[in-house]
């Protein structure tokens, strides 16, 4: 934690405006631009190194005496040391807090131990002063206090690295949020910027053993860091959040009042609700707090694989359950976006792991930027297979998501993957979320609660890409696998949102796509073996009412059955009757599409298959059960056909 100490020189620090000026007004990061300034004002550049660089030195001195004497061998003795890391960095500030909180999504970096240690990294400081938060909402609304608001209270509800937070009521009546942002926090963030960046370039230039550019790394930081101070920025994204998911209506996200919001101050509708972790609470709202979990679930893969647009920091504070049964979101300061490819990707990729298809799923990474196209893959497949055969002998839906993420961090520091951003606050928004879930059902399993999403978007999303994926996942080889489609279309089934005649577009789209050859060529080939076998008993029964030259043989083991004749056929049942357990399901959404389905040129086509065998089967059995009847004379010649 940084000390009253520490918040009083950042105070201090922000009364001396002459010489960071500069650093104040920088509205985004800019590594030259930033570089100019502390190149022109030393002072406060060697004071802060002094503050920065006594303690570091003292952490990596002490881990070097342990690594020469061998001591970090001993489990315990590593822990202790990756404990007072994460310490160290708290201590030292809000930018080496989220430098702390990016490294600990970061497993080709940081060894498994320290990766732990800095995930629990909280984002937690005091409070400062009241008066520097009143003459900050003064200075950036351009009016007194009194008469923005009705009433604010002085302290701070709560506190974080960046700002504080302050209840109040608007002139009209409304009860807020108001965040306001430190004093000096844009002075204090970029100076420590600068100095991890440069410590950064250091390592990258004169250890070899770093793969990643840790350079860009911090950039990247830098850049976040900046959308975090920005308020208007958190405003947008609040607002576009609202947007993506106003047709959902568990989903709650506060008003955002601009006529008293800035950049450094943001004014946001007061939510009442408890946290989803504080259980008893949730259930005197009268709310089930598994429903509540999977609500989350299902809004973060919808975040994540359907708008792009996903909240990277959903930690206990930022989920709230409201007594209206909905879920409201909080803090929109960290968001993140995941291309249209990446999320096809990483739909792909689960196929592949849910097929036990490593060596696709080798590529898949590839694909998704964690490794280079040149990379050999071979060591890395078996690598996969020990990380997730086990794990898959139990089911995807029992798979333990940390442990597994826990192991494949032991495989990416191994090997040589560069994890891409977006990817790392994917993999820290769903451990997050994991988290809070555990806090409510010990049994919990995230991948168990996101796979009938996965189901729902392979089943109904129209991307040719997962077209060939589910292509993929249905059929064995030349074999199409029901019991597959059974378990894709139930899991799927479990989604309170699934559409059932985009479901059924979708069976229609596969069956008559190129991909669908398969399984037509197996509806043909059933239909022309059914139709073959009802037609000739019909025939055999004729001729035992009317005097006829030659005796037909009984198909023997063959039912002579012709009631439903298309809905006893073996596929066609099959497939009824996965979707007549599918709540809502009625007959006459298939019949509404039976135009359609006549008018699809593989349909004919299909009937001119089924013409063609049915007369290549009626010349077989004419010579094969009629003219080599045996108790016949026939020419030897003609039975040999």
């Amino acid at each position: 934690m940084v000390s009253s100490k520490s918040e009083r020189t950042i105070a201090a620090d922000s009364n001396s405006l002459g010489d960071f000026i500069e650093a104040s007004g920088l509205l985004s990061y800019d590594y030259v631009k930033i570089t100019h300034i502390y190149a022109g004002h030393p002072q406060r550049l060697i004071k802060r190194l002094w503050e920065t660089f006594i303690p570091i030195g003292f952490f990596v001195l002490g881990v070097g005496f342990d690594w020469i004497t061998q001591q970090l061998k001993d489990k315990d003795r590593a822990r202790e040391r990756a404990k007072e890391c994460a310490n160290l960095l708290a201590d030292l500030g809000p930018a080496f807090i989220k430098a702390g909180q990016a490294l600990s999504t970061r497993p080709d970096l940081i060894p498994p131990l320290l990766l732990e240690e800095l995930a629990g990294l909280q984002d937690q400081l005091p409070g400062f002063d009241s008066n520097l938060a009143m003459a900050c909402i003064e200075e950036d609304l351009g009016a007194p206090i009194n008469e923005i608001y009705e009433a604010l209270d002085q302290e701070p509800i709560s506190a974080a690295s960046l700002g504080q937070v302050h209840k109040g009521i608007l002139k009209g009546g409304q009860p807020v949020a108001v965040k306001v942002q430190r004093p000096g926090l844009r002075e204090q963030i970029t100076l420590d910027l600068y100095i991890v960046r440069n410590i950064a370039d250091w390592i990258n230039k004169n250890i070899g053993l770093i793969r990643s550019d840790l350079v860009a790394l911090i950039d990247e930081l830098g850049k976040r860091v900046f959308e975090e101070m920005d308020y208007l920025n958190e405003a947008s994204n609040a607002e576009t959040f609202a947007r993506l998911h106003a047709h959902n209506p568990r989903i709650a996200v506060p008003k955002i009042y601009h006529q008293a919001t800035s950049r450094r101050v943001l004014t946001m509708e007061w939510v009442n609700g408890v946290k989803l972790t504080n259980l008893e609470a949730v259930k005197k709202l009268g709310i089930d707090p598994d429903e509540m979990v999977q609500i989350g679930v299902n809004c973060s893969l919808q975040q994540l694989l359907e708008h792009g647009f996903f909240h990277a920091d959903p930690h206990p504070g930022n989920l709230l359950a409201l007594p209206d049964g909905r879920l409201a979101y909080l803090d929109f300061g960290m968001m993140s976006e995941v291309s249209r490819e990446s999320r096809t990707g990483l739909i792909r990729a689960v196929v592949h792991l849910v097929n036990r298809n490593f060596a696709a799923l080798s590529k898949d990474f590839v694909s998704l930027g964690f490794l280079k196209e040149d990379v050999n893959l071979e060591p890395i497949v078996p690598a996969f297979e020990t990380v997730f055969g086990q794990a898959l002998e139990m089911g995807v839906s029992r798979m333990d998501f940390k442990a597994v993420t826990d192991d494949l961090s032991g495989v990416m520091y191994r090997f040589p993957f560069r994890v891409p951003p977006y990817y790392a606050l994917i993999i820290r928004s769903l451990v997050t979320l994991e988290g809070i879930a555990l806090s409510v059902d010990p049994d919990f399993k995230i991948l168990g609660a996101a796979y009938p999403y996965f189901a729902r978007r392979l089943m109904e999303d129209p991307d040719p890409h997962l077209r060939s994926s589910l292509k993929e996942m249905l059929f064995d080889g030349e074999s199409f696998r029901w019991q597959r489609l059974e378990n894709l279309i139930a899991s799927a089934a479990l989604q309170e949102e699934l559409d059932l005649e985009s479901l059924l577009n979708q069976v229609l789209d596969f069956l008559f796509s190129p991909k669908g050859g398969l399984l037509r060529q197996q509806l043909v080939d059933t239909l022309v073996d059914r139709i073959d076998v009802i037609g000739w008993n019909s025939i055999r029964n004729l001729s035992l009412r009317i005097p006829y030259p030659f005796k037909i043989r009984t198909l023997s083991n063959q039912r002579d059955n012709q009631d439903n004749l298309l809905l006893d056929l073996e596929p066609i049942q099959q497939l009824l009757v996965i979707l007549q357990s599918l709540p809502g399901f009625e007959p006459k959404l298939f019949l509404t599409r039976l135009p359609r389905i006549l008018a699809e040129p593989d349909f004919q086509s299909m009937g001119v298959k089924i013409v063609k065998g049915l007369a290549e089967r009626g010349l077989v059995r004419l010579i094969r059960d009629v003219l080599a009847d045996p108790d016949l004379k026939v020419n030897s010649d003609l039975v040999s056909i």
